[in-house]
This record gives C-alpha cells, sequence and structure tokens, in this order.
C-alpha cells in the first residue's frame, strides 16, 4: 500500500524502564459539549484547558461562523476560551473535518439559527452514519437538503427555532446521535424527549456526560432508563467557568509505555470521579498485569513482569480499542476484544484496520463482525498505515516501542485530539 503522507520512525525503546510524569490535554468530548453548551447561554462562559486540536477547532470555526464569538486567553492557570453567545444566523458554510462530534453536534444546534447553513468534510465524514440526526430534525419540522441521501455534504434551512417535542432514534451506531439531540433541548420551544429504540446503546458513559454536562448548564433532564428515555425541558443555559478534565482516552498509549517498557507513567490531574469512558483504563490495564494507584497529583501505573491477555466487552469504551489490541498483541496469552461492531463506523473501519495492520508485522489477529481475537506473536518491522485514524496511529507508536524498525504513515493524525503526540512521546523517553 503506498501512501502520499510520510513515515514516522516510531521510537524504539526496548525493556528499557520509564519514569515519567506526564500531563494530557483536554478531553474532546467534554470541550466540544461545552462549546455546544456555551453557544446557547444568556451569559457568557469560561472555558479553561480546553483542547486545541483539529477537532476542537472546527467546533469553534463553526461557532463563530453562525455568530458565537470565541476569544483565547492565557493567565498564570494556562489557556483559556471566552464563550459569547449571540444570535445564530447564516449564511454560513461549516467544515466538520472528519470530527463526529462536529458533524452530529452542529446540525441541531444550526437549525436554531434564521438563514442557510451549509455542512461539508473529508470524504471518510461522507460514509460516517449521520442518517438518525438528519431524519430527527426533518420528524420535528427543520428543512434540510440532503439529495435523499442522508448524508453529508448538506443545507440546513434554518428557520430560527425548532419546536421540540417526542422522537424515537435508533442511537445504536452512535451514542452521539441521542446527544446531538439532547444538547439543544434546552433551546426547542417545547424541549425534547428522546427515546432510543434499537440495538444496544454504545458508549453510554458519553450520553451520561452530555446529561451532566446539560445540568451543570442549568438545564433540567429527567432520565428513564428502564424506558430507555430521555427528557429535557425548555429553558435558559447561564454561562459556566468550567476547567476541562484532561481525556482520559488519550492516556492510553502514555500508560502504555510502562506495560511495554516497563517502569511507571504518572498521568497528572486524573479525576477521582468522572463521566469519561476512558477512566475504565485504570481496571483494564491492572487485569493486564500493571499496578495503578492514585497518588499525590495524579495517577500512578507501573507496569508488571508482562502483559497479560484479556477477554473483554468493550462496547462502552470502543474508543481504547485500538490502545487495548496493540497491547494484547504484545501480550503473554491470547486476547479477545468483543462488541465493538459499531467501530467500523468511525474514522475508520477499526476493526479491519487493526487486523490488517498488526498482521502485516507478524500478528495474528481475526475479526468477527463484533470482535477481534488476538493470538500473541512475535513481530517484525514494517509500515503501520492508519486510514487517517489517530488512535491507528498511537497504536503503532505503542508497538513500535519494543519492536524495532516501525514506521508509522501520517503521524500527523493525531492532531485530532492532541497538540503535538510526536513531540510529547519523544520527550518521555529520553
Amino acid at each position: 500500500m503506498t501512501s502520499p503522507h510520510p513515515l514516522w520512525a516510531a521510537p524504539f525503546r526496548g525493556p528499557l524502564p520509564v519514569n515519567a510524569t506526564v500531563t494530557i490535554p483536554g478531553s474532546k468530548s467534554v470541550t466540544n459539549r461545552a462549546l455546544i453548551l456555551a453557544a446557547q447561554a444568556t451569559s457568557p462562559s469560561i472555558i479553561r484547558k480546553p483542547l486545541i486540536s483539529r477537532d476542537s477547532e472546527l467546533m469553534s470555526a463553526g461557532l463563530v461562523a453562525m455568530g458565537v464569538a470565541i476569544e483565547n486567553g492565557s493567565n498564570a492557570s494556562g489557556d483559556f476560551w471566552r464563550v459569547t453567545p449571540g444570535k445564530l444566523a447564516g449564511p454560513a458554510s461549516i467544515d466538520v473535518g472528519n470530527a463526529g462530534t462536529v458533524m452530529r453536534f452542529l446540525p441541531p444546534l444550526a437549525a436554531l439559527a434564521h438563514g442557510d447553513i451549509s455542512f461539508d468534510g473529508d470524504p471518510r465524514s461522507y460514509e460516517r452514519p449521520l442518517g438518525p440526526v438528519i431524519k430527527a430534525l426533518e420528524d420535528l419540522g427543520i428543512e434540510i437538503e440532503h439529495d435523499g441521501r442522508y448524508s453529508l455534504p448538506l443545507v440546513m434551512k434554518s428557520k430560527g427555532s425548532i419546536p421540540g417535542g417526542a422522537l424515537t432514534i435508533d442511537a445504536s451506531a452512535s451514542s452521539q446521535f441521542l446527544s446531538a439531540l439532547l444538547l439543544v433541548g434546552p433551546s426547542m420551544s417545547n424541549g425534547i424527549t428522546v427515546k432510543h429504540s434499537g440495538g444496544t446503546l454504545p458508549s453510554m458513559p458519553h450520553i451520561e456526560m452530555t446529561v451532566q454536562m446539560l445540568r451543570d448548564f442549568g438545564a433540567k433532564v429527567t432520565v428513564d432508563s428502564a424506558a430507555q428515555t430521555w427528557r429535557v425541558e425548555p429553558g435558559e443555559l447561564h454561562g459556566v467557568d468550567l476547567i476541562i478534565e484532561p481525556d482520559l482516552s488519550n492516556a492510553a498509549p502514555f500508560i502504555s509505555l510502562a506495560m511495554v517498557c516497563g517502569g511507571s507513567i504518572t498521568i497528572t490531574d486524573w479525576p477521582e470521579k468522572t463521566t469519561q469512558p476512558g477512566d475504565q483504563l485504570r481496571e483494564i490495564f491492572a487485569a493486564m498485569g500493571s499496578t495503578v494507584e492514585f497518588v499525590e497529583g495524579g495517577l500512578k501505573v507501573t507496569g508488571g513482569a508482562k502483559i497479560h491477555g484479556i477477554d473483554i466487552d468493550l462496547h462502552d469504551v470502543g474508543e481504547l480499542t485500538p490502545s487495548i489490541a496493540a497491547l494484547a498483541a504484545l501480550a503473554d496469552s491470547p486476547s479477545h476484544l468483543r462488541g465493538i461492531g459499531h467501530l467500523r463506523l468511525h474514522e475508520t473501519d477499526r476493526l479491519a484496520a487493526l487486523t490488517r495492520e498488526i498482521n502485516a508485522i507478524g500478528g495474528s489477529v481475526t475479526e468477527e463482525e463484533t470482535a477481534l481475537h488476538v493470538n500473541p506473536q512475535p513481530l517484525h518491522a514494517g509500515v503501520f498505515h492508519t486510514y487517517d485514524d489517530h488512535r491507528l496511529a498511537t497504536a503503532g507508536a505503542v508497538i513500535g516501542l519494543i519492536v524495532e524498525g516501525i514506521e508509522v504513515e501520517n503521524i500527523a493524525t493525531t492532531r485530532k485530539t492532541l497538540t503535538d503526540f510526536p513531540g510529547l512521546w519523544k520527550s518521555l523517553l529520553h
């Protein structure tokens, strides 16, 4: 496979223990939800330690295009954004890149604007599911031009309001479909009641994050878990002063340093209570042989003598799969990663991509529709392709720690959620 992107020689360390402390940038999921909510508030918000990455910049640019003011600031405590709501209006053109939160969260907000709002993105964004959001908005009376594709590109023919009401959607392909509607529920004339009807909801922690953040901005939300129904009352949101938590999912490759090479890694400011799915790394990596403990200032992970295989359902934490698969390929026993069929609809088909790339360097991975089975084998040098997927890139970097000669294609794709992954990675290996 040829690639137009340069190859990055993954730093090789071998079994030389590390002892480092890492500060992980802010959570993409929290940052982009905060921006959507702040845009609807009746007063400005201060978002502290936001994630500065391609996805958050695309979200910010989309909001600014519709009339929201976002000012950058910095003080002794770090960077912050001041978000001042404005009257949402078109015409505007919004680039979603390949960011799921942008392509799914912004169209419902754009329906509150006056005028036409056009959405377009990277070629892969045309293939990612968006139909349930489009159909839900049309059911609520919003006119959308999409040529019958129910995908990008599209034009919102916005009239300045959303009536709201009761909806039934199938969010089994992505929890973002549900979050997208709930996040603008307070601004709908009648609020919104959404019932999920379909297969098991993926990434429930992300839905819990949406609910908690709505409440933090002053919304009234009622959840009926048994009926899989969520109700958001109409009402004003108020501006907040919010510190964005570190992105715990992005911590996975950095924790892996200690598991692959030995030694310990401390992640600063790891919250003791959080709705982020990445918090489950503590239990998962402990089960794979590391020692995990809260220490002053963060979470410390110490590698064990070996990496153990694991049999686990990752349905709720699918975004962790590439890092876990990389470790599984280096483990002392087979692993079975289950419940992850929805990952075929992410930045790339992650199950097919992980199978192809690990096997290309000597691994033995077999895929099923919703699972990966990893039988560890000796690995060798080679090119690890990323398919413009940031989590494939970091998985290749993890394998390259202990397998000399791994070259990661398009490491720059990590900028989707990390400002400078190559620089931060190399700084920990000196």
